[in-house]
């Protein structure tokens, strides 16, 4: 995943970088028109490690109770949610966390309801309620074999700026192999929905290449649906680490991890300050990715001298071969130090292909790189993205 490529880069500044990649120099693609007449809608406006001890926790009812409604996502996109994409029912749940009041919901109530799997709500009482988490909950691979978690709107689970939040790891031993092959096995399948998760920090935490500083997965499926993720944070600096929110690896037989009518601000990391992943596809649909900040500085492979990092101010993609399908959706005002302060993608055995729809990339500054003719994108790929029904702009 580190071997160096020199990658020739026009955008804003024109340098050369060194990236991970498949070992063959290679250019940027041929300028393409990015921009068209009709934009998609705009929305209104670690120190803790996976194996701390579980603590009590108890949920605190939020600021403002009488809040407007939940609300996550583009509520002007509209682009098509497959079945596999959508909400699960959670109308008869394998468990509750909660007996109907903020002190029920504990911490150490969620860390067992995912080892547990199944289906999982809440009751938490009629307010929204944060949940502080006391320690990272962890899906156990052989429970399951789905894992739902449902807030319905009202749960926030915070890492307290502290740890990560949740985890998954078909590969890490502490939590079971279920297979000979925990790279690629389709289970457990991981879904979060009608929640929030805030204030997640990974930082320190270099586990798997670190990066998810509120959920981590690797193998099995993660979808997230109408969820929304709020100033979490990963480590500053390194050249391949990222996921201020989302650090994704090995998803079964490379199917997409699903992102829908979900929105990730605030977000800092040294890559992929909203989402990271490596060798994996994704689909996301109607979602807002705002003020999200790559921090590294060096590139990847980390330039002589630095620490590397600072790629992808939204999202963050590398590997082989692997695909994007962003669709009404709205990306605006992130920032990378170096390459893609919207979308940096770089699959380097050049098979991968991207694909933007109905959506509105906007004010995403590269502070170093991007490739001509897509404000906001660094890309390496089979072909230059496809753009359609879109505004890729300044």
């Amino acid at each position: 995943m580190k071997s160096a490529v020199t990658l020739l880069v026009l955008g804003l500044a024109t340098a050369t970088l060194p990236a991970c990649g498949g070992g063959q120099p290679a250019g940027s693609p041929a300028p393409v028109a990015a921009t068209s007449d009709t934009p998609a809608g705009r929305t209104p406006p670690p120190t803790g490690d996976p194996s701390a001890r579980a603590g009590l926790g108890t949920a605190k009812p939020s600021a403002t109770p009488a809040a407007a409604a939940f609300r996550a996502g583009n509520p002007a996109g509209h682009a098509a949610v497959p079945a596999e994409a959508r909400a699960v029912d959670t109308s008869r749940p394998t468990r509750t966390v909660g007996t109907g009041t903020p002190a029920s919901c504990t911490s150490a109530a969620v860390v067992k309801a995912v080892a547990a799997g199944g289906i999982i709500t809440f009751d938490c009482g009629p307010a929204p309620v944060t949940i502080t988490m006391k320690a990272t909950a962890k899906v156990v691979n052989s429970h399951g074999p789905r894992v739902v978690l449902d807030g319905g709107g009202k749960v926030t689970l915070s890492g307290g700026g502290q740890r990560r939040i949740l985890y998954q790891n078909t590969c890490d031993q502490a939590q079971g192999w279920t297979t000979s092959h925990c790279q690629n096995q389709d289970h457990p399948q991981l879904t979060v929905q009608n929640l929030t998760f805030a204030d997640g920090n990974s930082t320190g935490d270099r586990t798997e290449g670190g990066g998810g500083g509120a959920i981590f997965v690797r193998g099995g499926r993660l979808k997230v649906v109408n969820t929304r993720f709020v100033d979490n944070r990963c480590d500053r600096t390194g050249p391949d680490l990222g996921g201020a929110a989302l650090r994704v690896l090995s998803q079964h037989d490379n199917k997409p991890v699903y992102v829908v009518n979900s929105t990730f601000t605030g977000g800092v990391c040294a890559n992929g300050a909203a989402t990271s992943s490596i060798g994996v596809s994704w689909t996301v649909l109607n979602s807002v990715f705002r003020d999200n900040r790559a921090v590294g500085s060096g590139a990847n492979p980390a330039r002589s001298g630095s620490p590397g990092g600072g790629s992808g101010g939204a999202i963050y993609c590398d590997g082989n071969e692997f695909t994007v399908r962003i669709a009404g959706t709205i990306i605006e005002d992130n920032t990378a130090n170096e390459g893609g302060g919207a979308i940096f993608f770089v699959s380097n055995n050049r098979t991968g292909t991207m694909k933007i729809e109905t959506s509105t990339l906007r004010r995403n500054p590269s502070k170093g790189f991007e490739t001509q003719g897509f404000p906001g994108i660094f890309f390496l790929g089979a072909h230059p993205p496809t753009v359609s029904n879109s505004r890729v702009t300044r």
